[in-house]
């Protein structure tokens, strides 16, 4: 405890982590000679490093902190929870209160007929039970070869074996024997990168219908599932079509195949509705759910399933599957208390009504930026693509994401965090941002890409591929 409230200093700090921790999506090696940036607190929308630097988290921590930082009152609540039930499993035909009372909250708020839930860890596990959910749904409905469950390229669906291959991303496939069987991908809606000479209607239409046409080549009796983000988030921000996904929930309702709507991003709040499937008119019979679930104040997932998918589920014996912290009550009471937030304050609302048409606004206004080729948003969710010529939406001639490192890099030095994917910059804020919070992202945004630019010119690497 002494370490943590009195820590060593910061050159101290990264030898340690250097020698101890290994981190996700990291070369190891790169980061101990460059030093880790050690956050030490946070506070609303603003963290602090331990040299005492404040920046804005434009990121919302991995997506997730959609509340805030520093909100006592879900410390609270987990610090009482603990000292009355700090654990307990729901295996075993037992279940205890936290999971009771958040099952009901999330059946109230969820829409569609998604009234049961599946707890998880995270959104990788719970994705992972989406796999066996569908399985054995087919299975027991006397169709056990609906195998298949078909995704697109490009997705993040988690970082687990089953998670990752039913993600999209190449780099990640080629680690570990990548994908398993029985999964199959699709092209991903970008129209930014793919569409051509298409307009942004004909091209969702066209990725929409590559659905159709990999249901008829693999066998409509072959597959199970379609599994899509409403907006692809670790991909790039890539915002899909407005006709992609109508067609999409088309033709799941013409063939027998379940839709799955990865929320684990767009959920609560993120795009403005409480799910993104609402922004998009989508009708899943599963959604995945994590991160904005507890505003990542505690580790949770889970899997809200159709009243027709449990009621087989349930109907066909035991289902072999769960985790030992299904539906923890630490993480289920902080979810039900960050929920009461996000539902008493009105946060969604004032996202929908004000602050993100604002956030709108502003960011479309980076597109005046010669270097920035797009740029677009819903809700706290919005990316740009940075191009060497806007006109014809042209890549770097350098590999893809040396300008987006650039970027990123330059994002941190005028105190902002904003990712880039490849030669994208993305952002995903908490949905407390205000106004003024949102003009000083803008503002500081602006800054890092001009920096960008200068420097690119300088080296030489302005120049499309």
């Amino acid at each position: 405890m002494d370490m943590i409230t009195n820590h060593p200093p910061t050159a101290e700090l990264q030898a340690l982590d250097a020698a101890h921790h290994m981190h996700p999506f990291t070369a190891g090696a790169e980061l101990a000679a460059k030093g880790v940036l050690v956050i030490k607190s946070a506070k609303g929308v603003t963290l602090t490093d331990s040299e005492g630097h404040q920046l804005m988290d434009a990121m919302a921590g991995l997506w997730c902190v959609n509340i805030g930082y520093g909100r006592d009152e879900l410390a609270d609540v987990a610090a009482r929870q603990m000292r009355e039930l700090p654990y307990y499993n729901t295996f075993f035909q037992t279940t205890h209160v936290p999971a009771i009372a958040l099952a009901i909250k999330l059946a109230e708020l969820v829409p569609g007929d998604l009234n049961q839930v599946f707890f998880a860890g995270s959104g990788s596990e719970a994705n992972d039970t989406n796999i066996r959910l569908v399985r054995h749904y087919w299975a027991a409905k006397g169709k056990p070869d609906k195998k298949i469950i078909i995704s697109r390229k490009n997705a993040y669906h988690g970082s687990t074996v089953a998670a990752a291959s039913l993600g999209g991303m190449d780099a990640m496939h080629a680690q570990g024997g990548l994908p398993i069987p029985d999964i199959h991908h699709i092209d991903q809606p970008n129209w930014y990168a793919e569409g051509g000479d298409l307009s942004p209607e004909e091209f969702g239409l066209e990725r929409a219908r590559q659905l159709e046409a990999a249901i008829n080549e693999l066998g409509e009796d072959k597959v199970a599932a379609f599994i899509g983000e409403p907006i692809q988030g670790a991909g790039g921000v890539i915002i899909p079509p407005e006709t992609y996904w109508p067609e999409i929930q088309r033709i799941c309702d013409a063939h027998e195949i379940l839709l799955i709507a990865d929320e684990v991003i767009c959920g609560f709040g993120r795009t403005g509705n409480w799910f993104g499937s609402q922004t998009f008119g989508i009708r899943p019979d599963i959604m995945t759910i994590a991160k904005g679930l507890s505003s990542g104040y505690a580790p949770i997932g889970g899997s809200m399933v159709s009243d027709e998918v449990a009621g087989v589920i349930a109907n066909a014996g035991d289902f072999n599957h769960g985790y030992t912290y299904s539906g923890h009550p630490v993480a289920a009471a902080v979810a039900l208390e960050n929920l009461r937030i996000l539902q008493e304050e009105r946060l969604i609302e004032t996202v929908q009504q004000d602050t993100g048409p604002y956030l709108a606004q502003k960011w479309k206004q980076l597109a005046d930026h010669p270097m920035v080729a797009e740029a677009n948003s819903v809700g706290m969710v919005g990316s740009l693509a940075l191009s060497p010529d806007k006109s014809a939406r042209a890549p770097f001639a350098a590999p893809a994401g040396t300008v987006g490192l650039i970027c990123r890099d330059r994002c941190f030095a005028n105190n902002l965090v904003m990712r880039h994917v490849g030669d994208r910059m993305i952002i995903s804020p908490p949905l407390i941002l205000t106004k003024p919070d949102i003009d000083t992202l803008v503002g500081r945004a602006y800054q890092a890409i001009d920096e960008t630019y200068k420097t690119v010119q300088a080296d030489g690497l302005f120049k499309a591929g």
